[in-house]
């Protein structure tokens, strides 16, 4: 009676470690589950037997977090604690844009074994901007690890995931980071746990998830310990925090008897398997081979979108993905053999017909329209031009990321909405590099009405800077609109102030750039999104007028040394202009227009070395962000692989001159 099961652990032990160390998996890059499973399936000989699919083996764990406060290297550690191969440093971080700016965009999945249990980890980004990748991946999991700066304390951005993963219910591990600063001592630890413990109760947790234990670790030292401590004295790993997410964390409460149903909460494509979708299996066990459709929830009811069977079954390991052959309830894998199904549906069994809830996310709070490239230099770097390839980009894009939606306005352009300037930057970014070439408007903000009042977005700022540039920021938010609702000196920096407001979402565009400015890159800045209240009136004057080219050409230095003295300029001698592109900002209110590219007249006196004494201050050349935060509302940033310019929406001066005359909205 004992033989069976005993000649089965050993099979599936052998054949897992046989796995593991073959060379058939060397190849495999960590850059998306997609691409790693049709690589490993491509040369793998067999897929791992399933072995145990008790539900009870399994934690699902989500790591959530302020932006920068460790989330991803911790994840680093606990990888590397349990054997996975770490190819470099923030290894979960496998978009190439994550890697340049340091944050977490998309929210990532993989699994780790340790002891007995199995661990599936979701790393998910602590930028509010980013929300909607948090929303959809806490339905996931029953706890989560809440890393927050021991030095920083909770912070905007750790209000705002921290009630996504309370109002679903997830039980949390409190980890405080980064202990190993010099400025941490014990009690401002117990300082910061006393604030997060408000913060808890302040968003309504219940008894048992204020019940939460508190651990101390450096992730970058590689070391969690239940104690306070600046370096443990014995062992220097993860196994406590492990230990404390087995004790801790509650096993998913889910039937292996019933009928098979999952939630798609990520969706890849890959070019050899199609889509590969990814979730938690609710109730049942799912094999390879199994038939299943796709289910829709629609005001009507359940409709049905598509029959197929399961071609392949993955699951994220460590940084590998492995096939296997069949999963059970409450367990993370990646499925292929469906080509309709997208996030939010149901995959399930032929025999039912019940979709399951759906996550609801925040309403997006910004928009901005992006349409073709009119200008007269369009076409000379792009590949995609056409408005049909805009639109189709943007609404695959929508349909991996449902933050976004995608209205189309015009013949060819289109409206889309976001959490914010940041997130939409990140898109324009990815166009940008894959060929595209785009016109886009500046941000506009989603107001409500409601009972006959108009209300608009208003974001929660916590600020922090030294004292001498305080002026400076209260002068400038308050032109914003912004309200100070709390303000002191921050603990353990001596000349340090640390301020927290509400300030209207149209006011905070373009700001970021503005801030770095006055507290010389010295200030830390972050938002997140509080509530809607009612319209707080219109701005104070947040910018001053521009130069605008009225002559098209290559950009002269002798033109540039005239126009030095009536503003700052965004452009170097050299470059190429047309009439109505911007090419500066006046040092007064209104615009001007300029000829940036007039030549000096060729005559017969000669004037050795004259030009050669042309000494101009450099340009300020903008990045996409900060030129979404900077273009007015009649104006446009022209975005192309190579190059971005800010021009007017109407290029003709005549047209300005009439369309400006015309009451504004």
């Amino acid at each position: 009676m004992v033989l069976g099961p005993l000649l089965r652990s050993l099979w599936s032990t052998t054949t897992r470690t046989s796995l593991h160390s073959s060379s058939h998996y060397s190849h495999i890059k960590p850059l998306s589950y997609a691409r790693a499973f049709s690589a490993a399936t491509a040369t793998a000989p067999a897929a791992t037997p399933s072995g145990d699919l008790d539900p009870g083996r399994l934690r699902n764990v989500a790591v959530i977090a302020h932006v920068d406060h460790g989330k991803t290297t911790l994840m680093d550690r606990l990888l590397r604690q349990c054997g996975a191969d770490i190819p470099h440093e923030r290894a979960l971080d496998s978009i190439d844009l994550e890697r340049e700016r340091g944050i977490t965009i998309a929210s990532k999945v993989t699994s780790i074994s340790w002891k007995d249990k199995e661990l599936n980890m979701v790393d998910t980004p602590g930028h509010a901007d980013f929300g909607g990748e948090v929303e959809r991946v806490v339905g996931m999991v029953e706890g989560a690890v809440l890393v927050v700066d021991a030095g920083e304390g909770p912070l905007a951005q750790t209000k705002f995931v921290l009630a996504k993963a309370l109002k679903y219910g997830l039980r949390p591990i409190l980890l405080l980071n980064k202990v190993d600063k010099p400025a941490v001592t014990e009690e401002r630890c117990d300082e910061v746990e006393s604030l997060v413990f408000d913060l808890f109760a302040n968003l309504g947790a219940t008894e048992e998830q204020l019940d939460f234990p508190v651990l101390y670790a450096s992730a970058k030292e590689g070391w969690a310990s239940s104690t306070y401590t600046k370096s443990p004295p014995d062992v220097k790993d993860m196994s406590q925090l492990l230990d404390a997410i087995v004790g801790h964390v509650p096993p998913p409460s889910a039937s292996l008897d019933e009928p098979f149903q999952m939630l798609v909460s990520m969706m890849e494509k890959d070019p050899y398997l199609g889509r590969v979708l990814t979730g938690r299996v609710t109730c049942g066990v799912v094999r390879v081979g199994d038939k299943v459709h796709g289910l829709k929830k629609t005001d009507d009811g359940t409709v049905k979108i598509e029959e197929g069977k399961i071609v392949k079954l993955m699951k994220k390991k460590g940084m590998r993905a492995d096939p296997v052959d069949s999963a059970g309830a409450g367990d993370i894998v990646s499925m292929a053999g469906l080509s309709s199904p997208t996030i939010g549906h149901t995959v399930a069994n032929a025999e039912v017909m019940t979709a399951l809830p759906t996550v609801v996310l925040d309403p997006p709070t910004i928009s901005m329209t992006f349409g073709v490239n009119d200008s007269p230099l369009a076409g000379s770097d792009g590949i995609h031009l056409t408005g049909g390839k805009i639109g189709d980009r943007l609404i695959a894009e929508s349909e991996t990321n449902l933050a976004i939606n995608v209205l189309p306005s015009t013949s060819e352009s289109y409206e889309v909405q976001g959490r914010g300037e940041l997130q939409l930057g990140i898109l324009i970014e990815n166009m940008r590099r894959e060929g595209f070439e785009l016109s886009v408007s500046p941000p506009k903000v989603m107001y409500k009405v409601e009972r006959g009042v108009k209300l608009e977005p208003i974001e929660e700022v916590t600020i922090e800077v030294d004292d001498a540039h305080v002026g400076l920021v209260m002068e400038a938010l308050s032109h914003r609109r912004g309200e100070v609702t709390d303000m002191g000196p921050v603990p353990g920096n001596m000349g340090r102030t640390r301020m927290c407001l509400t300030c209207p979402s149209r006011g905070l565009v373009g700001y970021r750039s503005v801030f770095s400015s006055d507290t010389r890159g010295s200030g830390f800045m972050h938002r997140a999104f509080l509530t809607y209240e009612k319209y707080r009136g219109p701005l104070g004057n947040v910018r001053k007028g521009v130069l605008v080219s009225m002559g098209r050409g290559l950009i002269t230095a002798h033109a540039l040394t005239s126009l030095e003295a009536r503003g700052i300029l965004f452009v170097a001698p050299g470059m190429e202009t047309y009439d109505g592109m911007i090419i500066g900002e006046h040092s007064r209110d209104t615009d001007l227009d300029v000829n940036p590219v007039r030549a000096k007249e060729l005559n017969n006196i000669r004037a050795p070395s004259k030009d050669e004494n042309v000494k101009l201050t450099p340009p300020r050349l903008m990045s996409l962000e900060e030129a979404i935060g900077y273009v007015a509302s009649d104006e446009l940033i022209e975005v192309t692989p190579k190059a971005i310019r800010l021009r007017k929406r109407y290029l003709e001066v005549n047209k300005r001159k009439t369309m400006s005359k015309r009451p504004k909205d």
